[in-house]
């Protein structure tokens, strides 16, 4: 049967939907966080939507210290898609150096603002602690070095008026080691930048008493950076929390770089929201994830294929 210039304009135009249209994206490395984290069965939930969306391609998952070292390894090329804070992607963009950040990386594009973290300062019941004030004196360990929490911690902790050097003992450590510390009165208090429930601190929870310190208004509006905003942990988010406590919400984002396909972006984008009972199923913070708020918060340019999703959806016009 001959083909008419009409159906043939028409095939070529659809042609990119196919999985022959992948076909240049060989590799996706989805570059989370620490294991105890919210970022890394997140990203274990997306690697399996993405296999299914594009079968032509390897689907990775790398555990990280999370937000500068996967902007720096996006930079690299050394992966595809990767989680970020907003204030550490700001800092990427910039090149600011104290945040672990030498150059601009000026080849980081976004992809969609997911859900957001909080900035979590948990004590031992125990410790004496109640207030920030309290945290002078006491040892604490911070997140991995120029990990998001770790710039997290920097930050608050200077709006309350502390220093490193105001500590008995400071700890680079990831959440769960953190958490292990904890248990074993070698450490009073661990802060943690991450979704709401997350699993290391529902483990210590159930292990010993724990305090949650405020964070009031005021010490949220002396960081002087948007990305941090007032917003309570609930009650009950984990054991023996009786009430709401003040904290910072934080943005997070998914971003890529300019080299990847803009047809394999498309399709992550789109195959994240049609698997978003996918990800809950992985961890509650994924309920955060919302097309309506996916595109504010962000320095850094959307990527072309990330773009094309949210036109047709109607949030682009």
């Amino acid at each position: 049967m001959q083909l008419t210039r009409r159906t043939l304009t028409l095939s070529a135009a659809l042609s990119w939907l196919t999985p022959a249209a992948f076909a240049q994206q060989k590799f996706i490395t989805v570059l989370t966080g620490g294991q105890s984290g919210v970022y890394y069965p997140l990203g274990v939930a997306l690697s399996q939507i993405y296999g299914k969306a594009l079968p032509d391609a390897k689907v990775t998952v790398q555990a990280t210290k999370a937000s500068a070292e996967n902007l720096n390894l996006l930079q690299a090329g050394r992966g595809e898609i990767a989680f970020t804070l907003a204030d550490a992607l700001s800092d990427a963009w910039k090149g600011d150096a104290e945040a672990g950040f030498t150059v601009p990386l000026k080849k980081l594009r976004a992809v969609a603002g997911i859900y957001a973290n909080y900035i979590q300062i948990v004590a031992s019941a125990d410790a004496g602690i109640k207030t920030l004030a309290d945290l002078k004196g006491k040892r604490i360990s911070v997140g991995a070095p120029k990990s998001g929490t770790e710039l997290n911690a920097r930050a608050v902790l200077k709006a309350a008026g502390l220093a490193y050097a105001d500590f008995a003992k400071v700890e680079y450590l990831p959440f769960g080691e953190s958490v292990e510390l904890m248990k074993n009165r070698q450490l009073d208090v661990t802060l943690q930048s991450a979704g709401l429930g997350v699993a290391s601190i529902r483990d210590l929870a159930a292990a010993v008493k724990i305090v949650i310190v405020p964070i009031p208004p005021e010490v949220v509006a002396r960081v002087g950076d948007a990305a941090y905003q007032s917003a309570p942990i609930p009650a009950n988010t984990y054991a023996g929390q009786a009430a709401d406590v003040p904290a910072i919400a934080v943005k997070n984002f998914l971003v890529t770089h300019e080299g990847v396909a803009a047809d394999a972006v498309y399709a992550m984008v789109k195959s994240m929201y049609d698997n978003l009972d996918t990800l809950v199923a992985a961890h509650n913070a994924a309920k955060g994830i919302r097309k309506d708020t996916a595109l504010g918060g962000t320095p850094v340019p959307l990527h072309p294929g990330a773009e094309r999703y949210f036109r047709e959806a109607g949030l682009i016009k």
